[in-house]
């Protein structure tokens, strides 16, 4: 491995104080980094470094410092990222351990920083709320007031308050005014938790509305330890907007972005910055998938601006890059950008695009390496080989999607831990990959051939292929060759959490506040 750096504590807490560019890599699975990590730590696994690192992590000379907890991951990652063309790499001194033994504070969970700023918005502006008990009462009253949910439309259609109406955080601004015309009905505004809905609640009253608004004090999982019944399976959207309503809309949230010292830019200036070789640059199209998928910028990813604003760790894993958003009315890009400007963001939007500009349609293709040779085989060939008892299928998908649904006989395994996987999977004459795309499973081709000294082959067209070709399928965890670690059980999805690990995840939330002046690098500001 060829000149890879070091990088202590010090050195990161005092490139994020000066607003340098960083990208703080733990590349271990989502679960252990769930269990602990830096603020500003963005969780690339390296099962998918190669997948995700390139859209995440743009400009090649980042300073990019990987790190683990002992497992020997950072080094292999290090590596990858080189030979990815990464040129200013580095290993955090100790790991997880050393930034712990430094005096570093660490948090638990995920898109803490977002998590951590919803907080202090509460705190400083003493967002109003409203209990699951009130909110009932008030439902149960047939009193004037509408619930608008600003999660995203599946999780909405998973669990949702009676009668919510299903509008993601960053279509709050643009679509109040369209439901809630009468401006002494009340809004509520509610998430799986709290920070969507603080968020989405201060939203609407930075913007200026009438109407008075709530949060729905801790979301659905405040509904449920009230013991109060949610919906599932529901469809309530929001209806388009009139063209009076998105012009008031769109002048309350350019004086909101205003107030947060939100950039302004041109398409010039755009493309001048995404030729910086010294800065990276995102591009972000903050409206629907549907809206995007319809027209949008060449270059421009999609990212709904609630979504945007909730997981920016996620698609912005260069902590001191800079953010250009881009919208088709002026108040999304508007509002979202005034939110990551609080959140410590260089951030601009795009003020002369014209429709013409939206040339590129379809949905957003990660930027990924050239694909590696493997041998493809057919679903055909792959049944007629499972029937000789001599062929084993490694599925390299998500787990959850393996549970779903996997060829009879696969196991389920981790790329970033296939060495341990394969002492549990029983030996053969060859082995076929698969994952949904064989996008994934293409990557670990090389590294089984190597590991089992056997003829490695990928399922052309993945697990998708053969649910096409109509053969047999299993569900449930028949054969886990490794723990499954690849997501974090948030306590807030689904309906089947633990009442105890809902109150945890509440109480974690409410020590926000005092873990990010303990941290002091975060940056925020809340107007």
């Amino acid at each position: 491995m060829s000149n890879v750096l070091t990088r202590t504590f010090a050195d990161i807490r005092k490139a994020l104080l000066k607003k340098e560019e960083l990208a703080l890599v733990d590349v271990r699975e989502e679960a252990p980094f769930a269990e602990a990590h830096p603020l500003f730590a963005a969780n690339i696994p390296l099962s998918k470094l190669e997948l995700e690192v390139y859209s995440r992590i743009p400009r090649l000379d980042t300073a990019v410092t990987v790190y683990d907890n002992g497992e020997g991951l950072a080094q292999i990652a290090a590596q990858r990222l080189q030979d990815l063309g990464y040129v200013n790499v580095g290993l955090l001194e100790g790991g997880l351990e050393g930034w712990r033994r430094a005096g570093g504070e660490l948090f638990i969970d995920v898109n803490v920083p977002s998590k951590a700023f919803g907080e202090l918005v509460e705190s400083q502006r003493h967002t109003p709320s409203l209990a699951a008990e009130e909110v009932q009462a008030l439902l149960d009253s047939e009193a004037d007031v509408v619930v608008l949910d600003a999660r995203r439309f599946d999780e909405y259609q998973t669990m949702s308050i009676p009668t919510g109406i299903s509008v993601p955080g960053a279509e709050l601004v643009l679509r109040a005014r369209e439901l809630a015309p009468d401006p002494t009905t009340r809004i509520i505004v509610n998430c799986a938790g709290r920070t969507r809905s603080i968020i989405g609640t201060q939203s609407l009253i930075n913007s200026g509305i009438p109407n008075p608004v709530s949060a729905l004090r801790n979301g659905t999982i405040g509904w449920t330890l009230a013991g109060q019944q949610l919906q599932h399976g529901q469809s309530r959207r929001f209806a388009p907007t009139s063209e009076e309503h998105r012009h008031v809309a769109a002048q309350d949230a350019r004086r909101v972005a205003d107030k947060a010292l939100v950039g302004r830019a041109t398409l010039a200036d755009l493309q001048r910055w995404q030729q910086e070789s010294t800065r990276s640059t995102y591009l972000f199209d903050v409206r629907t998938p549907e809206e995007f998928e319809q027209g949008h910028l060449p270059t421009a990813r999609s990212t709904p601006g609630g979504q945007l604003v909730q997981e920016t760790d996620h698609f912005a894993s260069v902590r001191g890059a800079r953010l250009v958003l881009v919208d088709d009315d002026g108040v999304r890009a508007n509002m979202s950008a005034s939110w990551l400007s609080q959140l410590g963001w260089e951030v601009h939007v795009l003020d002369d695009v014209q429709p013409a500009h939206f040339s590129e349609k379809g949905t957003w293709q990660a930027p990924v390496p050239a694909p590696r040779q493997a041998e493809e085989i057919s679903p055909d060939t792959l049944a007629e080989w499972l029937t000789h008892g001599d062929s084993v299928v490694l599925d390299f998908t998500s787990s959850a999607n393996y549970v779903k649904r996997h060829i009879p006989g696969a196991w389920w395994a981790l790329r970033g831990q296939l060495r341990e996987a394969l002492v549990n999977v029983p030996e053969a004459e060859r082995y076929v990959l698969t994952c949904g795309s064989s996008q994934l499973a293409r990557l670990a081709v090389a590294d089984v051939e190597a590991l089992t000294g056997k003829p490695v082959f990928l399922l052309k067209g993945g697990t998708a292929s053969w649910v096409a070709a109509q053969l047999p399928l299993e569900d449930g965890e028949s054969h886990l060759a490794s723990p499954r670690i690849d997501r974090y059980r948030r306590p807030y999805e689904g309906t089947d959490s633990p009442r105890e690990a809902m109150q945890a995840y509440l109480d974690w939330e409410y020590g926000l506040v005092a873990q990010l002046a303990r941290d002091a690098t975060h940056g925020f500001f809340v107007i």
